[in-house]
């Protein structure tokens, strides 16, 4: 991935320098006491994202665009997720120093076209990341039928390699854990990437670049058509593009803040 391809500008509706705080976590958690009791009526701030959700499902849409809170793993803890305009959004999370991934906190964007049909398919991006935890910011892109998923990581504290705190989803890992790639420095897009094969009751093909990045534009077509080129898949209908971050822990409360993000197809 390019961090010269960056397309930071954002959207007309996004807010400038937006970032889910721990000030609007705790103004959240006591506007949801003081809501409790009939008396009060704490009013709104200035400053309020226009959505936000401590459901594990949690989820909201606009402009074409949907939010999922998205806590499914085993012994997650609290997570709060916050949209400040249609490419800006944030979350609190607060997950156990364990193993396994405990929430996908995620932006989409419906396509609904066959791959042969789509002229290029691009997506842009800028984050914020914590200090410490485990976790990788990651595309999931399915195709209209769920029947197959294509993963791309643009940063993640585990190692392009396949080792470390955090591995893709792989048929055969060495001796020390790490996960093994399938292919190693394959150009796709104006980016190396390490690809991985593995299955999660379909099968699973995950990208992970060899220069980790915070902002940046994936070519998602290029991808595509290459993955497609291995056999993996003909000419499927690509449904959802979702992005956001798998986090296994983030011990004490740790804040993922998606400054811009957006997705382009022609």
């Amino acid at each position: 991935m390019d961090s010269n391809r960056i397309n930071g500008a954002g959207s007309p509706e996004a807010l400038s320098g937006y970032a889910w705080t721990q000030e609007n976590h705790d103004l959240f958690r006591q506007a949801v006491n003081d809501a409790k009791s009939p008396s009060s009526a704490a009013p709104v701030s200035a400053k309020a994202p226009v959505w936000r959700s401590s459901d594990p499902y949690g989820s909201y849409s606009r402009d074409g665009y949907s939010w999922n809170n998205d806590v499914w793993g085993a012994g997650a803890g609290p997570q709060t997720i916050s949209v400040g305009a249609v490419n800006q959004w944030g979350v609190w999370s607060n997950q156990p120093n364990t193993p396994g991934i405990k929430s996908y906190p995620h932006e989409a964007f419906h396509i609904g076209k066959p791959l042969s049909s789509i002229k290029s398919l691009t997506s842009s991006f800028n984050q914020q990341v914590p200090k410490g935890g485990a976790w990788d910011f990651a595309y999931d892109i399915w195709d209209s039928s769920n029947e197959h998923e294509v993963m791309l990581w643009t940063n993640y504290t585990g190692n392009p390699d396949g080792s470390g705190n955090v591995k893709p989803i792989s048929y055969n890992y060495a001796a020390s854990g790490a996960a093994i790639p399938v292919y190693s420095n394959v150009k796709i897009g104006g980016a190396t990437w390490n690809v991985f094969e593995g299955f999660n009751g379909h099968k699973v093909i995950s990208l992970l670049p060899t220069s980790k990045t915070n902002s940046g534009t994936v070519d998602i077509k290029s991808a595509l058509e290459w993955i497609k080129s291995t056999g993996y898949f003909g000419d499927i209908k690509v449904g959802s593009v979702q992005y956001g971050v798998e986090i296994t822990s983030s011990p004490g409360g740790m804040h993922f803040n998606f400054n811009n993000w957006n997705v382009t197809s022609k």
